[in-house]
């Protein structure tokens, strides 16, 4: 039996989640399933920001004109995109 699937509030907070999650894995002092049930709510995790990031995109293109992007790689130095 699968356990219920812990709620999302916000895009911050699963930010926050993940990079915790993230600095748990990373130490590796813990048992596999422990781990593996990280892994798991990472995995959901990630999924919900990609989704909330991608949906942020749609409603930037719309809200600019001819729903088109503008192209601001000229306004992050080269050493900020590393």
């Amino acid at each position: 039996m699968s356990t219920p699937v812990q709620s999302i509030k916000d895009f911050e907070s699963a930010i926050a989640e993940l990079e915790k999650i993230v600095k748990q894995l990373e130490d590796g002092d813990l048992p596999l399933d422990t781990s593996l049930a990280l892994f798991e709510r990472g995995v959901e995790l990630s999924r919900y920001c990609h989704d909330q990031l991608g949906a942020a995109q749609k409603r930037i293109e719309v809200l600019t004109e001819r729903g088109e992007l503008k192209d601001g790689s000229g306004l992050v130095d080269a050493d900020e995109r590393r």
